[in-house]
């Protein structure tokens, strides 16, 4: 009864029309969900084991990791065709845009580099030794600063993007996952899988400021997994996915105290907010789903069950 009518009450509030486009590694597919119906309206083929994806900034194109298919492919979004692939570097796996819109940093684990592509020629431009396993990506708003986390070496590599050359490096806990700027670029947090923890720097100064742990009821803490994050509208909460816990934590981003504990499907791994930021969809990699949480309440709201293994999450506005 309470999930129908926060269901209701959620569909009955104005939103924006949108898109949570979903990578699927398994069926090497997209799953297109509207925003207003929370269902499923499309589904498109990818190269293989598609995990990171991000839109140009005018949402004309949108970039898929293809992992397996060591490819990072380009996709036009009104028809689903892939128009182009770019220069990668093995296994990529996460990137990020560059506020510029044409230069991709490109996480590429098997060989231990950040690849750094220009968009608009398609060549590379520069490979920067990292940590073993890299996989995280950021990028300050201003443009200025890179991060590259690596998942073996446990580290958070600070890349300067005028010269692509590394100017500090920050230990970590145990198998890094994600990074964001956050509060204008500040801070820079990063996610620790293995560690159980995400760490807050200074962006300045590359200190720690503080370390968030997380502790769910009943569940045993090996199994409490941090990866994906996202951060509400002014960055005063901190959504972050709890891995194989099943559950997703709300986190307070000026005391850093967790609020909250919301419980979703199966091995939740990232996340990506509608336009206004009042839904949240967490994507479930073991139950092959999405759940709906509306941010007031944080509560679940809804089900959506897409391909197989669910990966990354990304927003886009209706066309």
């Amino acid at each position: 009864m309470i999930r129908t009518a926060a269901l209701a009450t959620l569909l009955a509030t104005p939103a924006f029309a949108g898109e949570i486009w979903v990578t699927n590694e398994k069926d090497d597919t997209v799953s297109v969900i509207s925003t207003e119906t929370l269902e499923v309206i499309k589904t498109y083929e990818t190269g293989e084991r598609p995990r990171g994806i991000t839109f140009s900034k005018d949402y004309s194109r949108v970039y898929i990791c293809a992992s397996d298919s060591d490819a990072v492919q380009v996709m036009d979004p009104a028809t689903g065709k892939i128009l182009h692939d770019l220069p990668s570097g093995e296994d990529p796996e996460q990137f990020v845009l560059h506020p510029n819109d044409r230069h991709l940093y490109i996480a590429n684990e098997d060989d231990a580099i950040t690849t750094v592509v220009d968009t608009e020629t398609r060549k590379v431009i520069a490979q920067i030794d990292v940590g073993v396993e890299p996989e995280g990506m950021a990028v300050s708003p201003d443009g200025k600063v890179a991060i590259t986390t690596s998942e073996t070496t446990n580290m958070a590599h600070w890349i300067d993007t005028e010269t692509q050359k590394l100017f500090a490096n920050t230990l970590v806990d145990s198998r890094p996952r994600h990074a964001e700027f956050v509060k204008g670029g500040t801070e820079m947090w990063v996610s620790s899988e293995i560690g159980g923890t995400v760490t807050v720097f200074d962006r300045e100064t590359q200190a720690e400021k503080g370390k968030i742990s997380f502790e769910v009821q009943g569940v045993h803490p090996d199994r409490v997994q941090p990866v994906g994050f996202e951060f509400t509208a002014g960055d005063t909460h901190a959504f972050v996915a709890l891995g194989p816990s099943n559950h997703v934590a709300v986190v307070n981003a000026d005391t850093y105290e967790v609020e909250d504990y919301i419980l979703v499907g199966r091995r939740v791994w990232h996340m990506a907010f509608n336009e206004d930021r009042s839904q949240l969809f967490t994507t479930n990699g073991v139950s092959g789903d999405v759940t709906v949480i509306d941010v007031a309440s944080r509560k679940p709201v809804k089900t959506i069950k897409v391909g197989r293994f669910p990966w990354g999450a990304a927003y886009r506005p209706a066309s």
